[in-house]
Formats: C-alpha cells, structure tokens, sequence
C-alpha cells in the first residue's frame, strides 16, 4: 500500500511541477505586457472548464480543469483584418487560438482606449520581449533546477577506479551481452584488471580523469601500454593491448551521438573491455549552464530527426523489439517514471528527490524549446512575424515609401492546424507507447 501512495505521488509532483512551469510560463509574458501598458484580459492555467477564478484590476485569473496548458489574453494580439476594423484579441495558448475562426468568433477590440494599448501597435523590441519571456522564463526555471540538481545534490561521476572488467569484446551490434566461443578476449581481463583497481598512470604519464584514459585507451588500438594501478594500497602495473574495436560514439555525459540519419553514431577506437565506478558529486557552479546547453542540444537534435524517431517508436511500441531508452517519452511516461522513482524504498530520499527535479527540470527545457518554434500561435511564430515586420519597417524607410500594416499572423493558422494535428497524432501514439510499451528503470 505504501508502495503504491510513494507512486501516486510521484506522478503528482510531476502533475503540479508541470503546472507550476506553465503557470511562471505564462507569467513571463503577463508582466512585460502590462509593462508595456497592453490590456490583459485573462490569466488562466489549464483548459476545459474553469474550476474557480477571481477578478483583479482589468485581469480575470483562474485555473481550469486540465492543467496542461496555460494562456494570457491580449488585447490586440493580431492586428485587424481588414482597413477600417480594429484590431483582434487572442490568447498565447495554443489550443484556445486554433479553435478560433477568424471571421464568427474573433474577439474584436471594444474600445478606443483598448484598441490604443493593442499588442499589435507595440514597437517590435517590446513584442518580442513580451513573446520571449514565457520561453526565458521556462529556460530560467531549467537552469534553477539544475542548478539544484548538480551543485545541491551532486550526480553520478565516473572515476578512475574500474567498475567492471569484461570477459570478452561483444560486437557493439549484436543483440546480446553474453560471450560465445567466437568474441575475443577482452584486453583488460587478459592483462589480469580487476573491479576496485584505480588507474593511477599509463605509459608513465599520471592520469586523474577518466576522459584522459579513454582518450588514451581510444587513440592506442593493437598499440601496447603500461598501465599502473593501485590495488589494496599497493602499485603495480599491467601491459594491456587495446583491440581496435567499433564502439558507439558519446558525448561528454555518456550519452549516445546520432549520426545525420537519427542512427546510433560509430567509429573504430581502442577498447580493452572495463567500465567506470561512478559516485555522486556535486558539480561546481559553472558546469550549469554546459548541462543546460547540452539537455538543449540532444532536445534540437532529436527533434531535427522527428520523422526517424516516430517512426522507430512506432515500430518498437507494435513490435517484438525493446523499446529505447532514450528514444521520445510523452507526459505519460514521464509521470510513471516519477511514480517509480518515488516508490523505489531501496533509494535513499535525496537521490529521488534529485532525480524528481531533474525531470522538471528536463520539462521545462522542452517547454522551451517547443514554444520557439516558429509557427504561429507559439511564441515563436509570434516572435518571427515580429522580426519579419521589423524587416519590412526598416526596409520601407530606407526605400521612402509608407510605414506598412503589421502582419496578420492568424492567417497562418490554417497551417499551424495540420502541424498541430501531427503533434496531437505523435501525441496520442506516445501515450500508447508509454501504457504499452513502458520506459522503466526498474
């Protein structure tokens, strides 16, 4: 029983993390508009029906029934549609804009007064900032929780000490990890390693990283080397010849590299067979912002190589096969993730409470990066019909002709509707996948 409340609230920490993302989201645009003087009509949290809300100055707050959402409304956001007419209030949620048509339930301005505090009349510096502080906000919020992630927590960290030696070299390719008769040897269990062994110099030259070994170790394949170890507090040394080997290409944090297809990256390097014992330390300010950047890379490159890996998740979550562990997860995955997690009693509190705020933490980067998109009505379609009439006002100046109207950006629903309707396709198929076909760390 207990088990099963530690799993219920682990997705409940997600549901209100999520929440509370969109919520500052949200607000990242709501205090720069006000700044600027434009007529918020609504802050609201969620969509569906609104459970409550209360009324404060010109603003109406509330939350609504499914909290994974959120939106202001903006007097003005889109200018108007034809010569004569004012402008239109619309709201930065997506699903609130795409329900909308332009010409039955448009929301036209009402007033002089708010027709002179439109969005639309804004200078284009201010309509992007205004667009731009729901994304800076989300990539705040990611940097906080990192933040307190790796210099509040620590994670992992290979050391010098092995953690594992391999009896034999399996083809990186194969599906399998046990040795046949047909795999060589590993160099390392040839050359007698052994777990709990620290690799304290190769060829004489002392070595304090790991990153120093494998460099090392990869650029000296059927070349043979002097390793010194420390064993039981004693030194000694061991010749070991790395194999020239084909391995998986990582980045700095171990994770796999995709090549231009969205395949698993190889390449032939020196391999003599060990794995690294890790320990959890805390990281120093400055690696925040690196970790950040690279959660934000392998986010950009995966969704550069969309098409290939919704069609691999198709395939895993249907077939006979596993399904990848670092392939895409949805909101469903993510909450049974956060339920194990927290219902793991074998783990002590502050490695799942750290493992918890990475993952909002790894929500709010993909809030990010989702809403700089740059298709109306995201943010970042907001922010390039912004810039694209910037353009055209400096371009009108420089030629003498007459200051232009500012770009319709509703006129680009229509196409922001099939784009949606492809991400609400690959969002029902993540749900499948992820009851079907769970990712698990159990």
């Amino acid at each position: 029983m207990e088990t099963v409340l530690l799993y219920i609230l682990g997705i409940l920490i997600i549901l209100v993390g999520l929440a509370i993302s969109i919520g500052l989201h949200e607000i990242g645009h709501l205090l720069p508009a006000k700044k600027f003087g434009v007529k918020v009509g609504q802050y609201m949290i969620g969509f569906g029906p609104t459970l409550f809300s209360w009324r404060r100055g010109e603003t109406q707050y509330g939350i609504k029934a499914l909290p994974l959402g959120g939106y202001i409304s903006m007097a003005g956001m889109y200018p108007p549609a034809r010569a004569g007419a004012r402008g239109r209030t619309a709201t930065t949620g997506m699903f609130e804009t795409l329900v909308q048509d332009d010409n039955k339930s448009a929301v036209h301005v009402d007033t002089i007064e708010e027709e002179e505090r439109a969005f639309y009349k804004l200078s284009i510096l201010k309509r992007v900032v205004i667009m731009l502080g729901g994304p800076v906000m989300n990539l705040l919020l990611a940097i906080l929780f990192f933040g307190i992630v790796l210099c509040g927590f620590g994670i992992p960290t290979s050391t010098t000490t092995i953690g594992n030696v391999s009896e034999c070299l399996v083809p990186v390719t194969a599906q399998r990890t046990d040795c046949e008769a047909s795999d060589p040897n590993a160099p390392a269990n040839e050359a007698g390693l052994e777990p709990g062994d620290r690799i304290v110099a190769i060829d004489g030259t002392p070595v304090g990283e790991v990153s120093q070994i494998t460099l090392l170790i990869r650029d000296s394949a059927e070349k043979p080397l002097t390793v010194t170890i420390e064993r039981d507090g004693q030194q000694e040394e061991r010749t070991v010849t790395p194999a020239l080997s084909t391995r998986y290409v990582v980045d700095s944090q171990g994770r796999q590299v995709l090549d231009a297809d969205g395949k698993p990256a190889t390449e032939k390097v020196g391999f003599i067979g060990i794995g690294w014992a890790s320990e959890v330390r805390q990281q120093p300010v400055t690696a925040v912002l690196p970790f950040v950047g690279d959660t934000m890379g392998r986010l950009v490159t995966t969704i550069a190589h969309l098409p290939q890996r919704v069609v691999d998740l198709a395939v895993q979550t249907f077939g006979p096969g596993e399904r990848d562990p670092e392939g895409l997860i949805g909101v469903v995955g993510v909450g049974r993730l956060a339920g194990e997690i927290t219902s793991l009693n074998s783990v002590p509190v502050a490695d799942r409470a750290s493992s918890l705020i990475q993952l909002v933490g790894g929500l709010n980067i993909a809030l990010f990066v989702f809403n700089l998109i740059p298709l109306p009505p995201l943010d970042g379609g907001h922010i390039l019909v912004a810039l694209i009439d910037g353009v055209r006002r400096v371009f009108a100046k420089a030629t003498g002709r007459q200051k232009p109207l500012p770009i319709d950006a509703a006129k680009v629903i229509p196409v922001t509707l099939v784009v949606a309707s492809l991400l609400g396709g690959l969002t029902l198929l993540l749900v499948i996948a992820d009851i079907i076909k769970p990712i698990s760390i159990l």
